[in-house]
């Protein structure tokens, strides 16, 4: 089968960054009245064609009463879009026609040389919300926040603006300020942050040695993903002396890529079994994808972290680790994107991108909308409310059908340790900061329980005495030697 799509991207539109570097494209089909006879022409006889031409006529009188009445002139072309704007983008979140520009801009992007903030964005009832900046990059250290709403840019609202409009005036050249209006929960009035914008590259894969435990952040699935968390692995294990305990793989607010990726980067970690399956209304969008009898640790203790932001291809890894046992998951409900995407080019006129196929989990469940629940929940923080959208607050989102059941296999490989893990963290907890792993809730509880599995003390939180040793034996086990790098 020739997958007609390797594009899993979570529901965010990055303002300087990018999500999926490459698509495998298809051409276009022949239903595209620009490029040959319209698919409902050649079909008329065999449906109802009668019906499908008085709504086409029904289109050009609509057209023809804009093109005569409106207050103000409207290009024929300009109608058209706005048309096949609504025509796919009304049938999901995830799909959208776009313009020859627009093309050109996300080919731009995928290339990564432009400049950004490197923000990752969402549109919510309207407006455009802040699900993450990404670590390192401007919009991070001028202070912008998960949840932060942004009004307006260089003081112009964006109002009315789609979330593709509002991603293309936040982006620019490098060296160019931007100035954006924030309206922040419980902040009394709106912030104005002035960031300079520069060319945004993302480290797709850090990396930081714990004791004997090692750990893997993975913020997107690019081309390399695999390969890029492969070497880190690798590098993680010679640091340890040859021998890890245990691995943290790290998918918290990682919003998708490319599907086969996702079964890569699974693959490492199963050694026998299906991965991930996908259904589709033709046959050739219905595929499973099975492990090839490899565990690059050798089946080492291992927990994943997700969040509210760890969408589409992070949910098809972390679903795959759940069903087969593989790993405990620790933190919060994932995103609950359960759809994979074509990119349909359009010569001279664009693409479509569109939903094709939705994927299911080695256990045959649908995630679509649901989410994938942690064994373990914890929160980054005591007032933590999570990320306060998924893709069932999303409008017109795909049914979730076909699945087997909506949970995870239940489990009996949990350490009895996991009693112990507080969801919420105490009240002197310190502020979550992401260059202070000791300020990692989340995290520091994943450490806890991945030594469990290892069958070694868990140990305590960060300012309390531990008593968890190394592999080696009696030296205690620093709870944070460095920050990821």
């Amino acid at each position: 089968m020739k997958l007609r799509t390797g594009l899993l991207l979570g529901t965010v539109f990055l303002a300087g960054i990018t999500v999926g570097p490459s698509f495998e494209q298809k051409a276009a089909p022949a239903f595209m009245h620009l490029l040959g006879t319209p698919a409902w022409a050649e079909d008329a006889g065999k449906t109802n064609s009668a019906e499908t031409l008085r709504l086409f006529t029904l289109l050009g009188r609509v057209m023809d009463i804009v093109r005569t009445e409106y207050v103000e002139p409207v290009s024929d072309k300009d109608m058209v879009t706005n048309a096949l704007d609504g025509l796919v983008g009304n049938l999901d979140p995830h799909s959208s026609y776009m313009t020859e520009k627009q093309y050109k801009d996300m080919q731009v992007e995928i290339s990564g040389k432009f400049g950004g903030l490197g923000i990752q964005v969402q549109e919510q009832d309207g407006h455009v919300r802040v699900v993450s900046p990404m670590e390192g990059t401007p919009g991070a250290r001028a202070g912008i926040k998960p949840g932060d709403f942004i009004t307006e840019v260089d003081g112009k609202s964006l109002d009315g603006m789609t979330l593709d409009q509002a991603v293309t005036k936040m982006r620019g050249k490098p060296g160019t300020a931007i100035t954006l209006t924030i309206l922040r929960a419980k902040a009394p009035k709106p912030l104005k942050f002035t960031i300079t914008r520069e060319m945004v590259h993302i480290q797709v894969v850090r990396s930081a040695l714990y004791g004997k435990v090692g750990y893997i952040r993975l913020n997107e699935f690019d081309d390399d993903a695999e390969s890029a968390m492969h070497k880190a692995y690798d590098k993680l294990k010679a640091e340890a002396g040859g021998k890890l305990s245990g691995l943290i793989l790290d998918l918290r607010l990682n919003p998708g890529g490319k599907l086969d990726q996702a079964v890569a980067v699974s693959d490492d970690f199963i050694a026998e079994g299906e991965v991930v399956s996908t259904k589709g209304r033709h046959p050739e969008n219905n595929h499973r994808w099975d492990a090839k009898g490899t565990d690059i640790t050798d089946n080492l203790p291992m927990v994943v972290l997700i969040n509210g932001g760890s969408a589409s291809a992070s949910e098809i890894v972390a679903g795959a680790l759940q069903d087969h046992q593989r790993a405990i998951l620790v933190g919060q409900r994932s995103f609950g994107k359960g759809s994979v995407q074509s990119l349909i080019p359009i010569p001279g006129n664009g693409a479509v991108r569109l939903t094709t196929a939705r994927y299911y989990t080695p256990s045959g469940r649908s995630i679509q909308g649901l989410g994938i629940a942690p064994d373990v929940p914890v929160k980054e923080s005591k007032d933590d409310e999570g990320i306060g959208y998924r893709e069932s607050d999303l409008k017109h989102i795909i049914t979730n059908t076909g699945g087997t059941h909506g949970k995870a296999p239940s489990r009996t490989d949990l350490p009895p340790m996991i009693s112990t893990v507080k969801e919420t963290p105490p009240d002197n907890w310190p502020t979550f900061d992401i260059t202070k792993p000791d300020t990692d809730y989340q995290l520091q509880q994943g450490l806890r329980v991945v030594r469990a599995m290892a069958g070694m003390p868990p140990g305590n939180l960060p300012g309390v005495a531990t008593t968890a040793s190394s592999a080696k034996g009696g030296a205690p086990v620093p709870a944070v030697p460095h920050a990821p790098r």
